[in-house]
């Protein structure tokens, strides 16, 4: 009986030592990105993504119909604010609108909770004939937690999946 505790405990430091050791040789960012084709042209689109209130139709995030949201600052564009309070599936946060262009709008996260996190967010507007490629991409540093937790959970998967959720709303929208 010893022994088998023994040796699962054994194990158990093993299989421990392998996740730390893989998540050390993890990069210290990350990148997730997701791209769509709307056959909409980005004068169409851009007010969707340029203005935060227009998240609201399309977003994956907004999963609590419970969730305290203000707006802040700049009505759209550059300098406007959403902040929102949440259950479990969005916890808390903030993003504000860095820069809007007609081709491109940067954003910066910062999530307080479930996990505290800081990160970039980017929409790109691409014409390319009768279609718009739209990409969503998002990028930060990876804090050796984060890393630990991404040798167990496919964050880019995760991430990424509720990107093309997104996506596939906000081409429908545009699309109408």
């Amino acid at each position: 009986m010893m022994t088998a505790v023994v040796a699962a405990a054994v194990l158990l430091a093993i299989v421990a030592g392998a996740i730390l050791v893989l998540a050390a040789r993890k990069p210290d960012t990350f990148r997730v990105a997701r791209v769509v084709s709307i056959k909409a042209p980005p004068e169409k689109i851009f007010p969707l993504i340029g203005d935060l209130h227009s998240h609201l139709s399309w977003s994956p995030f907004e999963k609590d119909p419970a969730m305290k949201r203000s707006f802040n600052g700049a009505d759209k564009g550059k300098g406007q604010v959403y902040a929102w309070d949440g259950n479990r599936q969005v916890g808390s946060g903030r993003i504000e609108i860095t820069d809007a262009k007609p081709d491109r709008v940067t954003m910066k996260l910062d999530m307080l909770r479930p996990i505290k996190a800081s990160n970039d967010v980017e929409f790109t507007l691409a014409p390319n004939g009768d279609v718009t490629v739209v990409t969503w991409a998002m990028r930060g540093r990876q804090p050796f937690i984060a890393k630990v937790m991404s040798t167990v959970i496919n964050c880019d998967k995760m991430v990424g999946g509720q990107f093309e959720q997104g996506l596939a709303r906000l081409k429908s929208l545009a699309e109408a």
